[in-house]
């Protein structure tokens, strides 16, 4: 691809601008870049193209963009606008306009190439905005600048069937917010078109967030990739639970080392809540560890179809995302001298699988149980919590509906 600066060399940088104050532009309509046409970027494409919106999808994958050229975006499931006219580009020319907002939706090992291949069609005054699980937002900023950084956490789920049909799997919407926290005119007009797709707010702490539903990912999606199999067959295993808490509890920890306020995202699992104590982590059975264990029993119950997201990408020969999730916990954990045994396990077996030196399976799980008790000092085995009675801790309608995401594939 060839792209070239079109951008006015006199147009103001968002640093001048007053905090909180609306860049000018030379049109009152944004203009709107998709990066990405898998399950999320297909789906929110289709719908700002259903809203009238100044839309543009690009995408590199050729069958995505011919099967979309050729019968629109097909969507299906929750709020699904049905089948919606618009086309897809693989090439941005010399001539385009500059976009006033870019939203990232590839997966996370592709986001930085395709930032940097579409930055110079971003507005002086615009925003590029991460869709990405993991923490990708201080990744772009320094190809985009800061201040032209935007994070947004998506709280529903989608996967593409085949090229330019969509499912939408989840209802949700989106938490829009920088890094920094501050307040910004921009992330209220984004939040406003957004809101088509499913509510949307502005948060003042975005990192909170982010690190919230980085644990969930780190334990949902990564352990569904050494299971090979789906979250609810998973989840009635007593030790795929353990493992799950021990690797959201090493998040967490990593997370207030870092001093980052967590926060519940659209309802999801409350991470301060459901990090085991010191006390938990070394004992047989207790009664927080039979509410925790109830509560993730409750998740694969109602969402027991969900299938890992990176288990789907390496078998389409794509690399995982599991550096940008287990990977980042583990580096960032040793820059704050905080162990994290468990996820690092957790990062070698998904890595060894997408080698091909290992086959996904229960039992390798299994073996990835036993083989890390003695790293953390937990028991090798205990009693099997029974299943959630009604009258005990139950799910949040929205608490697993956050972790749709997170096992639904992102095709880029």
């Amino acid at each position: 691809m060839s792209f070239t600066d079109s951008l006015p060399a006199s147009a103001p940088s968002p640093s001048d601008l007053p905090p909180g104050s609306s860049p000018a532009r030379s049109s009152s309509a944004p203009r709107l870049l998709v990066v990405g046409c898998g399950g999320i970027g297909g789906i929110i494409a289709a719908h700002l193209f259903e809203q009238g919106h100044d839309v543009t999808a690009f995408t590199t994958n050729p069958l995505i963009a011919d099967a979309i050229n050729a019968a629109g975006f097909r969507v299906r499931g929750e709020a699904s606008p049905g089948t919606v006219r618009g086309r897809a580009l693989r090439e941005l020319g010399p001539g385009e306009r500059p976009f006033d907002y870019i939203l990232l939706a590839t997966q996370p090992p592709q986001v930085e190439e395709a930032a940097r291949s579409v930055v110079a069609h971003l507005a002086p005054a615009g925003a590029m905005i991460c869709l990405q699980n993991g923490l990708c937002e201080e990744r772009i900023a320094r190809i985009a600048g800061p201040e032209r950084t935007f994070g947004g956490i998506i709280a529903w789920g989608a996967s593409m069937v085949e090229p330019g049909v969509y499912d939408r799997t989840s209802s949700g919407g989106f938490v829009l917010g920088r890094l920094d926290g501050a307040s910004d005119a921009r992330l209220h007009e984004l939040a406003r078109i957004l809101e088509a797709i499913g509510p949307t707010t502005v948060t003042d702490n975005l990192a909170g967030a982010r690190w919230s539903k980085l644990a969930i990912n780190c334990a949902i999606s990564s352990l569904g990739t050494v299971g090979g199999d789906r979250l609810g067959a998973l989840l009635r295993h007593r030790f795929v639970r353990r493992l799950a808490l021990e690797v959201m509890t090493e998040t967490v920890q990593v997370a207030r080392a870092a001093s980052v306020r967590l926060e519940k995202v659209a309802g999801t699992i409350d991470l301060d809540w459901i990090a085991l104590t010191d006390a938990e982590r070394t004992a047989v059975g207790s009664p927080g560890l039979f509410a925790k264990h109830a509560l993730l029993l409750a998740v694969g119950a109602r969402y027991r179809r969900m299938r890992s997201s990176m288990l789907a990408a390496i078998e389409r020969g794509r690399p995982p995302a599991v550096d940008f999730l287990n990977g980042e916990v583990v580096a960032r954990g040793a820059a704050l001298d905080i162990a994290t045994p468990i996820n690092a396990a957790v990062r070698e077996e998904v890595l060894a699988i997408a080698a091909r030196k290992r086959k996904p399976s229960l039992e390798l799980l299994r073996a990835l149980f036993d083989r890390t008790r003695g790293l953390v000092g937990a028991p090798a085995s205990a009693p099997s919590p029974p299943v959630a009675a009604p009258n005990e801790p139950s799910v949040p309608s929205e608490a697993a509906g956050n972790a749709q995401d997170d096992l639904e594939g992102r095709v880029g």
